[in-house]
């Protein structure tokens, strides 16, 4: 059975895996972390939504334990950016008590800490409690790889909790808002730029949608006690070939931050019917739910108490700013509780010269493993309730 001692030195290794998305290809580093998982008793199986591009699902404990939880992490990351780096992106360097590169802190650190909790627990899984480890690739595109795995005949329900383990600063959060990602597309009529009265301005038209998208957003007024309100960003703005033409195309691209409740295709026709006549088409790029798990829960209120307990940091009601493949996931895992829990400060994320601070990852494992212990008293004490009374 395989042990893992320190989760720093396996975040190092992970982080040498260049799995930027695009392309992704976690493929290399999702067969390590098979062999890793395979010789410390988990059962592993591989899954590709495209080649190279591969989720691990790995599970430990009896089938249908009452006690079960899951861990989620991927293992892609996003590009290097154009900024030059200080330090080498994939050689995991480690220096001022920080782990330096990309992916350190989103969120090969968090998959690190949790696969070290998790290895260094299953040989003492008691009966009725099981694990369940989400490798998954293609987080950073719209959940990819989570969505394929969502697609499958898989179990994946019947958890007492999941923690994906997103940088948070090891603080629980209790969820984070929808995405719906559209592309919206105007057409025109190309012609001399010495002539623009010849053509149709598709960039104008563009002009007029941007106009009522803002409009738009700001309409939207629904609010959540904890996640606040949705968002409406106009993130892209694509036209033309050159200059002196006038162009016959234009894109904008629009990321919508929905909250429980708002329905993805009533708003993607709402905003259809709000921008005709220029628009051609509005094409849907990504579609996640949001993820709100309510603080009373009984899981909860362990791991916001076990948190506390492990980090000395009072816990706090907050959600996430970001989405994560629990958007992807919530659909087969039913009522489960969710929680997103992971080593580093969501600052980092993404950033040039992306680092994690080596005491977050060894108070993550702290956290994580608490959180597998906590589960196995409560197995003991269930089975102890319905054991046979003595003869």
């Amino acid at each position: 059975m395989t042990s893992i001692d320190d989760a720093v030195s396996l975040a190092q290794q992970l982080v040498r895996f260049d799995t930027r998305n695009p392309p992704g290809q976690e493929a290399q580093c999702a067969t390590f972390l098979q062999a890793l998982l395979t010789d410390a008793g988990f059962s592993v199986r591989a899954y590709s939504h495209s080649p190279g591009r591969t989720s691990l699902v790995a599970r430990a404990g009896e089938a249908g334990a009452p006690h079960s939880l899951c861990f989620v992490g991927h293992l892609d990351t996003v590009p290097l950016g154009k900024a030059a780096w200080k330090l080498d992106p994939f050689a995991g360097v480690v220096a001022d008590g920080r782990l330096h590169g990309r992916g350190a802190c989103d969120m090969k650190s968090g998959v690190a800490a949790f696969v070290t909790a998790a290895v260094n627990r299953v040989s003492g899984l008691p009966a009725g409690v099981a694990l369940t480890l989400l490798l998954v690739a293609g987080e950073e595109t719209g959940c990819e790889g989570s969505s394929y795995l969502a697609s499958l005949p898989l179990a994946l329900d019947g958890f007492t909790g999941v923690v994906v383990a997103e940088p948070t600063f090891n603080e629980p959060l209790l969820g984070h808002k929808g995405a719906l990602w559209l592309r919206a597309t105007a057409r025109g009529c190309t012609a001399h730029g010495a002539t623009p009265e010849a053509g149709v301005n598709a960039i104008a038209k563009a002009v007029r949608m941007v106009d009522r998208l803002q409009a738009f957003g700001g309409e939207m007024s629904d609010v959540h006690p904890v996640l606040g309100v949705p968002s409406l960003n106009i993130g892209t703005f694509h036209a033309g070939e050159n200059v002196n033409s006038v162009p016959d195309w234009a894109e904008v691209g629009i990321d919508l931050r929905t909250l429980p409740g708002m329905d993805h295709a009533q708003l993607r026709e709402q905003l259809t019917q709000r921008l005709r006549p220029e628009l051609e088409s509005l094409d849907l790029q990504a579609s996640l739910d949001s993820v709100f798990t309510e603080p009373a829960d009984p899981w909860v209120q362990s791991v916001l108490a076990l948190a506390e307990r492990e980090t000395g940091r009072p816990a706090t009601l907050r959600t996430a700013h970001y989405f994560t493949d629990a958007s992807a996931l919530k659909g087969r895992m039913g009522a489960t509780p969710i929680l997103i829990l992971g080593p580093g400060h969501p600052s980092q994320m993404h950033q040039t010269d992306e680092f994690c601070d080596l005491s977050q990852i060894d108070e993550a494992v702290r956290v994580y493993s608490a959180i597998i212990d906590h589960a196995m008293p409560c197995a003991e004490a269930a089975s102890a309730d319905t054991a046979p009374e003595p003869a």
